[in-house]
């Protein structure tokens, strides 16, 4: 079967089951920002997620398109060209690491890769448990996760978020506890950060140029509870939208990091 795919969670979980799609959208950004798993080469670039090249995607013909919720709005101009799949796997307020795992299943049934969706699930539990067991004591301090768009504010990714529910999982305590939606709450003031002095800061890539320029001589960053600890990590790029594959990349960058603020 030849699948199309326009979202980048969707994307991965296909990849992560051992299919490789004839188009997906956004390949350049990809590689850069969610970077796993790796996409072939071969695979067609549909331009924009929000943009879809539709006269494109007519040309390769995919027997199915996926996308997620965030892509509804296109269904009825994807469906003219074949069967769309979809399932949610961001809703605001809701955990998204279970509406991952439901999703996974539902596309490996989709294609009959029923199996390998559920070695996908365990795999990524197992791993998971294994980080968290092997975390020392010493890392279990509250930790803001944040991305930065500028020197004085950033966004905070809450327990909507797929990597607030990943840290929950790896039995940290996310010192972001403010209402978010859709995985990160808007633009907030750097000052928010002392409100947990104990907590540490991760960082998740890719920083603005001129932000990592301008904070190691930004006084208020330096004022943070957390940098004049030196618990602060900048971990490399991970899709924020991202599925189980997604999940299991933030648990290991995450773990690693945590562990090495801990010795």
């Amino acid at each position: 079967m030849r699948v199309a795919a326009i979202d980048w969670g969707m994307l991965e979980t296909l990849l992560a089951l051992g299919i490789v799609p004839a188009a997906a959208s956004e390949l350049i950004q990809f590689r850069r920002i969610a970077v796993e798993p790796a996409v072939p080469r071969p695979v067609t670039d549909l331009g924009l997620r929000g943009s879809t090249n539709y006269e494109l995607l007519r040309i390769i013909a995919p027997d199915l398109i996926v996308i997620s919720n965030f892509y509804e709005y296109q269904r009825p101009m994807l469906e003219r060209i074949a069967p769309v799949f979809a399932r949610p796997v961001y809703e605001a307020g809701v955990a998204p690491y279970a509406l991952a795992e439901a999703a996974t299943l539902a596309l490996g049934e989709r294609l009959g890769r029923q199996a390998e969706a559920r070695r996908y699930l365990d795999d990524t539990s197992g791993e998971i448990a294994r980080l968290r067991a092997s975390l020392p004591r010493s890392s279990a301090r509250p930790v803001f996760i944040i991305s930065l768009g500028d020197s004085r504010h950033f966004r905070a990714f809450g327990r909507d978020a797929m990597f607030g529910d990943v840290l929950s999982r790896l039995g940290i305590e996310n010192a972001w506890t403010d209402e978010t939606s859709y995985s990160a709450a808007a633009p907030v003031g750097l000052e928010a950060l002392a409100r947990v002095p104990e907590a540490s800061i991760l960082i998740v890539s890719p920083l603005p140029a001129d932000v990592g320029r301008s904070l190691p001589t930004n006084a208020l960053w330096n004022a943070l509870p957390a940098v004049r600890g030196n618990r602060v990590a900048v971990l490399d790029p991970i899709n924020h939208f991202g599925c189980l594959p997604s999940a299991r990349r933030f648990a290991r960058l995450a773990a690693a990091a945590l562990a090495g603020h801990a010795s």
